[in-house]
């Protein structure tokens, strides 16, 4: 019997790419659902032979045409940080409601714990699948190192790469690296009611990620490091809104204090290579 996984945020980075490297570990495109909200994106996903759905975090009767029949649901974190708490208890509860025996979910590197200014929705999210009665994978994701392709772009044009990390080191990873990660452990066993803290194998501070972008776009880049203070007027001073300066200062404050800086081995293990180093990500993801 064939087993069907549905994959949330499909239209999305990292939902293509899991959608991308299932298909390259030998699941047959047929059994999977690339679950979304927008149909005209979703199309684009369908080229790749797999079933689509459109769905709605706050539409049950949306959930439940999605997952009914599925066996797995692979949560991708969704993007609308302030609802998702409230987005992925209701796709946990349909899951449980269509019989759903794994649930994989993206959260952050020790969400239960870290002070993380992106770690509470994810602890959430992470009590609900622990209070569910689905047996579930976390992969606790550290830093996309794509993340950081608009900062490139910016620095290409002004010579200089601006933050207020202030020494503090990130253990990013490519998003297909996180990818790979999360089909292992979709179409392998043993990894029902475990948490992995994935993250790259080297992390790397500002003066390093300047000389990765200089050397991508072939130009110097000078690395700048400001106060919290200054990198908030430098910010605000772009036209950026209050709201954005406030969640940039506040994860490089996160850096800072080491709270993206550890490095496990357990990405690594679990793709069967090393992580992909910065500049390279950086140079895949233009």
């Amino acid at each position: 019997m064939s087993k069907s996984i549905v994959v949330t945020g499909a239209t999305g980075h990292l939902g293509r790419l899991i959608i991308e490297r299932l298909i390259a570990r030998g699941t047959a495109p047929g059994d999977i659902v690339a679950a979304g909200r927008n149909a005209e994106r979703l199309a684009a996903v369908a080229r790749l032979g797999v079933a689509t759905a459109v769905i709605d975090f706050a539409s049950p009767a949306s959930l439940n045409s999605a997952f009914a029949g599925a066996d797995t649901l692979m949560l991708v974190s969704g993007s609308e940080v302030g609802q998702r708490t409230q987005q992925h208890a209701n796709a946990i509860s349909a899951a449980a409601r269509n019989g759903i025996t794994l649930i994989v979910y993206t959260s952050a590197p020790h969400a239960d714990t870290s002070a993380l200014i992106l770690a509470p929705e994810h602890k959430a999210t992470e009590q609900a699948l622990r209070d569910s009665d689905i047996p579930w994978t976390i992969l606790r994701n550290n830093w996309y190192t794509e993340n950081y392709l608009n900062s490139m772009t910016g620095a290409a044009a002004s010579g200089t790469y601006v933050d207020s990390t202030r020494g503090g080191l990130v253990a990013s990873a490519s998003r297909t690296d996180f990818a790979d990660a999360a089909a292992v452990v979709l179409t392998t066993a043993g990894h029902e009611n475990t948490t992995y803290e994935l993250g790259g194998d080297h992390a790397w501070d500002g003066p390093e990620l300047a000389a990765a972008m200089a050397q991508v776009l072939g130009t110097p880049v000078a690395y700048s490091t400001l106060t919290p203070e200054q990198h908030t007027a430098a910010l605000a001073a772009t036209g950026l809104d209050t709201g954005t300066v406030g969640f940039v200062v506040a994860l490089d404050g996160n850096i800072h204090d080491g709270l993206l800086s550890e490095t496990t081995g357990d990405l690594a293990r679990l793709i069967g290579r090393p992580t992909t180093p910065l500049s390279v990500g950086l140079r895949a993801g233009r």
